[in-house]
């Protein structure tokens, strides 16, 4: 009896799982996309609060260290400044920006299949960071970063199905000039992956170049601005309350160019912000908001991804902690806000205090990642690979964490009560006849609709783990890494256009440093 039901199952499972696959992947058990905000830190009145708080701070204390062209822009439009040159912007004036704001747009990947709905609630992950080290898979050590370690961080996202952008995750510490360092950064991360990219600029003139070097990639002059797949990140204000000139550079740049705008806002609570949670989301969703009334100021409606990332600080020590439970209730919180606005919204998650990829950093990374995407965040930064309070990435961690989106998402997704997916029926059926569900259709049907099965975490017995070899988590994650970088080498960059931008521009990524030994 027991053999015929696992043969049945066996037989029945094999032609369901194709049948499912062929349908497309809106029936995986899970995927990016999914809509979150079934997790509400704030009550209804408590988001009013912040928001009517927020508007107080625009209002009443306002924003320093104001560039010319904006105050000229601001006061034309109703604002006022005072004589040691703070704007204040009126509740109404801004209010009728968040009114007209862009509310999504799509974030374009070389290839459409990586296009991105920036908007509502849907939920994605990607990478963000600035790391200046790297953990080194064959010494286990740190060491700085390089342009090629950025090279390989891309290639290896762009086989990560649950990584949907690769936003420049380390620095390339070996290329000091900062004009190189800007090009050789967009060309890496270009060369590495066709979803989605993101890079942020040192002063605005580089942008233009970049955008020479994208229409190179894509063929034809004008041909970034029609599918831009980059967008810059820019941080406008310098907490607490001051915009940052070289960001409104970067910002007019990005405008000129079509490139869409990742505005964040990066404050640390206790710090360059109200140590209280609640009195730092009251100045971050300020100052988020004056990002978002800077781009308006010059570009109604252009898309601008309202970024508000609260980090916090180790009181005890002032240093920077990437986790924690606070970490996550006040991107969770973050979140909230860029829902309540109807804007397309940033928050970050998944940066790990730990070295190494470790227990400390499962959890850490598992509570961030989980409270932001079932909060609604809609892009979700920092979301692989990063660890050392930002410092470090790591090969193997961005393919753990890559697994443990797989999990989150199936959180997310949550339960689809239908009265197919109920079944009264089947359960009167199963009770007056086999007495178990093994084989049955209904089992058959759900095995890859509704679960997930992973392929790195291990579910062996003990007896079977040992036999093995005994890996764990991280030594499997290694060899997943080490199998990607020594075999996928992409052409996302046809070897003509590779030409035409090492002509004009100074390439350090060697040609030969990008194809197989």
């Amino acid at each position: 009896m027991t053999k015929s039901v696992r043969a049945g199952r066996r037989q029945g499972g094999r032609s369901a799982r194709h049948a499912l696959r062929e349908a497309g992947p809106e029936h995986a058990p899970v995927r990016p996309g999914f809509e979150g905000g079934r997790y509400r830190p704030l009550t209804g009145d408590q988001v009013e609060t912040i928001h009517r708080s927020a508007l107080r701070v625009l209002d009443e204390i306002g924003m320093g260290e104001v560039p010319q062209v904006v105050i000229d822009r601001a006061v034309a439009q109703g604002c006022r400044v005072n004589g040691d040159g703070r704007l204040f912007f009126p509740p109404g004036f801004v209010e009728d920006v968040i009114a007209g704001a862009c509310r999504s747009f799509v974030l374009h990947g070389r290839a459409p299949e990586h296009d991105i709905e920036v908007g509502g609630s849907k939920v994605y992950y990607g990478t963000g960071g600035a790391a200046v080290q790297v953990l080194d898979m064959e010494t286990s050590t740190y060491r700085p970063s390089t342009l090629a370690d950025l090279y390989d961080f891309a290639r290896l996202v762009d086989r990560l199905e649950n990584v949907c952008w690769f936003t420049r995750c380390v620095i390339a510490t070996d290329v000091p000039d900062i004009f190189a360092l800007d090009i050789n950064t967009v060309y890496a991360i270009a060369a590495g992956t066709n979803k989605p990219i993101g890079t942020s600029f040192s002063i605005g003139k580089h942008v233009g170049p970049a955008v020479e070097m994208f229409d190179m990639i894509a063929g034809r002059e004008g041909a970034f601005r029609e599918r831009p797949f980059c967008k810059v990140h820019i941080s406008p204000v310098v907490s607490p309350l001051r915009y940052g000139e070289d960001a409104v550079d970067v910002m007019l740049a990005a405008l000129e160019h079509g490139m869409p705008i990742n505005s964040i806002i990066g404050a640390q609570s206790g710090a360059t912000a109200p140590a209280p949670l609640a009195g730092m989301l009251v100045q971050t969703t300020a100052e988020t908001l004056a990002g978002l009334i800077l781009v308006n100021l010059f570009a109604p409606g252009y898309p601008v991804i309202f970024s508000n990332w609260p980090f916090v600080i180790d009181l005890r020590t002032g240093a920077f902690s990437g986790s924690g439970g606070e970490t996550a209730v006040l991107n969770a919180a973050a979140a909230q806000m860029a829902n309540f606005y109807n804007l397309p919204g940033g928050v970050s998650a998944s940066m790990s205090d730990s070295k190494i990829p470790d227990a400390q950093a499962g959890f850490e990374k598992a509570i961030t990642t989980l409270a932001t995407g079932l909060a609604g965040g809609n892009l979700i930064y920092e979301s692989a690979g990063m660890f050392a309070s930002l410092l470090g990435s790591s090969f193997e961690g961005f393919v753990i964490d890559n697994e443990m989106l797989s999990l989150v998402q199936r959180v997310i997704r949550g339960i689809e009560v239908t009265e197919e997916t109920i079944g009264i029926d089947v359960i009167r059926n199963v009770v007056s006849g086999a007495g178990h569900f093994l084989g049955h259709e209904q089992t058959i049907g759900a095995m890859e609709r509704d679960y997930y099965y992973p392929s790195l975490a291990d579910r062996d017995s003990p007896e079977v783990w040992q036999e093995g070899g005994a890996s764990d988590m991280r030594e499997r994650a290694r060899a997943r890494a080490q199998e990607i970088l020594g075999t996928h080498y992409p052409d996302h960059v046809s070897a003509a256009a590779d030409r035409r931008i090492r002509e004009r521009f100074d390439i350090l990524l060697p040609k030969t440093r990008m194809t197989p030994v």
